[in-house]
């Protein structure tokens, strides 16, 4: 099959996708999109203190896998979370409130960026420490196991996460133990300001589980339906046969590894080659062939736009926490 006709095949696959499912992944990516520009600007001005990673260019892989999943299915992340939050339903007040260190916030203004849950969404956090979060990702898949309830975890790190040590240890006791846990590598092509040429032997992260007997896939992550089947596939192994996935998802931040990174590393011109085949527009394209027109796409992006404003006011508008919070929630001898 030559590349004409197979970008026929992947246009006619995806002309087949419902109008309004294709708008409720636009409104998700969008939320994610115009809330990261917000806490941009308000880092900017002061607003919010600490480490902010910002999720910009990569949103189509959590709305992408997020809609493969079930309601009682579980997800941890590392530091780079906003959007994770957002999919899962979660209130843009309180993760802005938690972004400000307000006592509104999701973890009462002591968590910050990096640090944040949501038991009842099923949201186990942020992890500021890379890798962190995998083990404890096989950990909640374990609890799932245990209690028989027919749920996965999904746990996303990325390819600066990927040499860790601690990755492979969960590896080894997620298939010897065969647990129900989607690792998601999300693979923006830095870890930090280092590419992946330069500090891994290999960019096909998704076969390292081969070792361990791990079924793998990797897939556009900057197309939003590519991850979405690629997701539904990895998904249904995962609860069908209770046992671990790897799904290695290529995606691009548009944006520096934090707020205080000026991204040196790469240059302007790959940046801006990699912004004109963003998710967005690329979705965008397609609601627009299925006949929308630009003025109900604008309509719906300011619908969005004004509730990002509402939660930033109501993040700046909430009190700070009282000095006794610093006394709360923690085990004193």
């Amino acid at each position: 099959m030559n590349e004409k006709q197979s970008d026929k095949l992947a246009s006619k696959k995806k002309s087949n996708y419902d109008l309004d499912l294709l708008l409720k992944l636009n409104e998700q990516m969008l939320l994610i999109r115009r809330f990261e520009e917000k806490a941009g600007q308000l880092y900017g001005m002061g607003k919010i203190g600490g480490f902010c990673h910002l999720y910009i260019g990569q949103e189509a892989v959590v709305v992408g896998i997020n809609s493969a999943l079930k309601d009682n299915d579980t997800m941890v992340t590392s530091y780079r979370d906003h959007g994770h939050m957002l999919v899962c339903g979660m209130d843009p007040k309180g993760v802005m409130a938690e972004l400000t260190g307000r006592i509104t916030g999701y973890s009462k203004g002591k968590g910050g960026s990096m640090h944040m849950f949501s038991r009842e969404k099923g949201f186990f956090g942020g992890h500021g420490i890379v890798g962190a979060q995998v083990p404890i990702g096989a950990g909640l898949a374990f609890s799932h196991k245990y209690k028989n309830e027919k749920s996965i975890c999904v746990t996303f790190f990325g390819d600066g996460a990927a040499n860790q040590g601690q990755v492979y240890e969960t590896f080894n006791i997620a298939a010897l133990w065969s647990l129900p846990v989607l690792f998601i590598i999300e693979n923006n092509l830095y870890g930090m300001g280092t590419s992946v040429e330069r500090s891994s032997s290999t960019d096909n992260f998704a076969t390292r589980g081969e070792a361990f007997g791990i079924q793998n896939k990797t897939v556009n992550g900057m197309d939003v339906l590519d991850v979405r089947e690629a997701a539904i596939e990895a998904v249904n192994y995962c609860r069908s046969n209770q046992k671990p996935f790897i799904l290695e998802v290529k995606t691009y931040r548009f944006r520096g590894h934090s707020m205080s990174d000026p991204g040196k590393y790469r240059t302007r011109d790959e940046v801006a080659e990699m912004r004109k085949n963003g998710p967005l527009k690329a979705l965008q394209k397609l609601i627009l062939e299925s006949g929308f027109n630009e003025n109900e796409l604008k309509e719906i992006d300011n619908k969005i736009k004004l509730k990002v404003n509402e939660a930033a006011d109501f993040a700046i508008e909430s009190e700070l926490p009282d000095e006794a919070e610093l006394f709360k929630d923690i085990i004193i001898e």
